[in-house]
């Protein structure tokens, strides 16, 4: 579907409550038209009920490609789980493996991305919310921990591509995050907001590298932190600051822009505000996750139709769907990720 097709959707992405769309639900997204939906461990019970899910939130909205999201990065941070779908080692097991042996950490990270990617086709989910390119150092909070890669932000860069790269050939948009960097956060932001202190000089130096290395991946996704030498007052989400001097000038990405979810405690006043102060800011799009239907009348009350910008952003995101994707062969990465893996 064309950018242009998209003029009437509104500028965020939302969940649902249950393995099923109530009549309500379908007459709320068929009536405010959000981009897409995002999906959580709730939302799921099997094969069968979730690509039944997928295709009836489509159905909803009236678009058989509208975006459907997830989290399926590995580790604690998976919706899909055995034993009917590939359980996968969160991403700092292969950032330690890469410290001994980079061979056989991208490779094992190649066939586990094509995995995770292979059970989302069979799905028809067409966005994954991976690869973590935050640094996982001493401080770093245990609501990031083993899932960001490294603490070397060359080698996060290198491993975040693997993940990219596997995902858009398969094509899956890959949303990176948490922009411009969790890994200073000392406090979980679903519970109260981070404030980090380091100078942008240095940011610049570790934290941003990441992102900036690759830039030019289509989506990407804000972090709910205060960044105290570029922002005092306002989270990277709400932050103009942010938004424009860094995550769009210093690291150089032009892709949609998603927050976090709005629902994290990290963000101050009610879920109106949060969205507003979110897209005033310059974010494209605002994530509200929840699935409860009151929360999103109140959000989708603020979201604006997507603007140009947006709408050319996510066109050239949709070029990921121009290919015909290689098949999977499931059985043999398997096998060959367990002879990796083994060599332990």
């Amino acid at each position: 579907m064309s950018a242009a097709d998209l003029s009437n959707c509104r500028a965020v992405i939302f969940g649902c409550e249950g393995t099923k769309l109530t009549a309500a639900e379908k007459k709320f997204f068929k009536a405010e038209q959000p981009l897409g939906f995002i999906l959580f461990a709730r939302n799921v019970e099997n094969p069968k009920q979730l690509k039944k899910l997928v295709k009836s939130l489509r159905t909803a909205v009236g678009r058989p490609d509208a975006p459907v999201l997830i989290d399926q990065e590995g580790g604690r941070v998976q919706r899909l789980r055995e034993p009917d779908w590939f359980e996968a080692k969160p991403l700092g097991f292969f950032g330690e493996l890469y410290e001994t042996d980079p061979d056989r950490a991208i490779e094992a990270l190649r066939l586990t991305t094509r995995l995770i990617a292979a059970d989302l086709q069979a799905a028809g989910i067409t966005v994954n919310c991976t690869p973590c390119l935050d640094l996982h150092l001493p401080e770093t909070v245990d609501a990031i921990g083993d899932r960001a890669l490294a603490a070397d932000p060359q080698v996060v860069a290198r491993l975040g591509a693997v993940v990219a790269e596997e995902m858009l050939t398969a094509g899956i948009i890959p949303v990176v995050k948490h922009m411009p960097g969790h890994g200073r956060a000392t406090v979980d932001s679903h519970h109260e907001l981070p404030h980090v202190s380091t100078k942008v000089t240095e940011l610049q130096e570790a934290d941003f590298a990441p992102f900036k290395a690759l830039s030019l991946l289509p989506w990407g996704m804000t972090s709910h932190i205060v960044f105290e030498d570029i922002d005092a007052e306002a989270p990277a989400t709400q932050s103009k600051a942010v938004i424009d001097g860094v995550i769009r000038k210093i690291i150089g990405f032009d892709g949609l822009l998603l927050t976090d979810d709005l629902n994290m405690e990290a963000l101050n006043g009610d879920l109106a505000e949060r969205a507003k102060a979110a897209l005033a800011a310059g974010v494209d799009i605002v994530l509200h996750c929840s699935g409860n239907l009151e929360e999103m009348k109140v959000v989708a009350a603020v979201c604006p139709k997507l603007g140009d910008k947006a709408l050319s952003r996510i066109d050239l995101g949709n070029r990921v769907f121009d290919h015909t994707p290689p098949p999977i062969d499931t059985e043999a990465d398997k096998a060959r990720l367990e002879e990796l893996l083994g060599a332990e």
